[in-house]
């Protein structure tokens, strides 16, 4: 291991929380996107970022790579900051989005074999070959990534997202593009993927039956402003709705009315 990854006792405890975010802000001109934003994400947790479209999510994930730079705020990843130790940090995340594929002229293991490079993945051939088996792509390690469905896109996304064996993982509508069964099988595997390997997992989607399913807790945005936290199965009924999907909608069309519901 790298000098600089070596963990003192008190880097060990602070990675606890594999993402913490603090006060995090971002504005265009004079367009605040993401406003004082503060979460963290747990070893072993999936985390579900929520809210409708503008809310802010992508803005806080851009910001999570180092896509975006903050207005105002800090990103740590364990113990390190974003800002003071890019590459070590960025080293430790990955991502898949169903709008980031990857080149369409390359094939599977071709693109698998590049971005490995690029995260210094040790035993590099042995490690795409567990992707591709984990992922049901083995039969298409030698297609170009253009031809491929967008389902088997979304598979080889996940691939490259789980290559480097990432300690953060950013999934922005991770399943959105595969039929109900594929999708159930892949959230299964994420889940037991955090779990064994005590990945923090940070998870958007706009499918509130995948998000119950699958995260252990809930944030949702509204206009870059975070309104609630909690527990996906509970969070609901604390605020008067019948599941997470109402809670969404009411949400998206009354923000106050949510964060100070009326009490009999």
């Amino acid at each position: 291991m790298p000098a600089d990854l070596l963990q003192t006792p008190e880097m060990a405890e602070a990675e606890a929380h594999i993402l913490e975010v603090r006060g995090l802000k971002k504005a265009f001109g004079r367009i605040t996107a993401v406003d004082d934003v503060s979460f963290a994400v747990g070893g072993g947790e999936i985390v579900g970022l929520l809210g409708p479209n503008g809310a802010g999510k992508t803005t806080i994930i851009n910001m999570i790579l180092g896509v975006l730079e903050p207005t105002q705020g800090s990103i740590h990843i364990g113990s390190l900051s974003l800002r003071r130790n890019r590459t070590q940090v960025l080293a430790r995340t990955n991502f898949a989005a169903v709008y980031a594929q990857m080149p369409g002229n390359l094939t599977v293991r071709q693109n698998l074999h590049i971005f490995g490079l690029i995260y210094g993945v040790n035993d590099l051939r042995r490690r795409i070959d567990e992707v591709l088996h984990e992922f049901d792509l083995e039969r298409f390690a030698h297609t170009k990534c253009g031809v491929l469905s967008s389902g088997e896109q979304t598979r080889a996304g996940l691939a490259k997202a789980l290559l480097s064996l990432p300690r953060l993982l950013l999934l922005d509508e991770p399943t959105a593009s595969l039929d109900p069964s594929s999708a159930r099988i892949i959230r299964g595997k994420i889940k037991a993927y955090g779990r064994q390997q005590g990945v923090g997992t940070l998870w958007t989607s706009h499918n509130m039956h995948e998000v119950a399913e699958v995260c252990d807790r809930v944030l949702f945005l509204s206009r870059g402003k975070l309104l609630l936290t909690g527990n996906p199965k509970t969070l609901p009924a604390e605020h008067g709705k019948g599941d997470l999907e109402e809670l969404f909608i009411a949400i998206a069309r009354e923000p106050l009315s949510v964060t100070h519901p009326q009490h009999a």
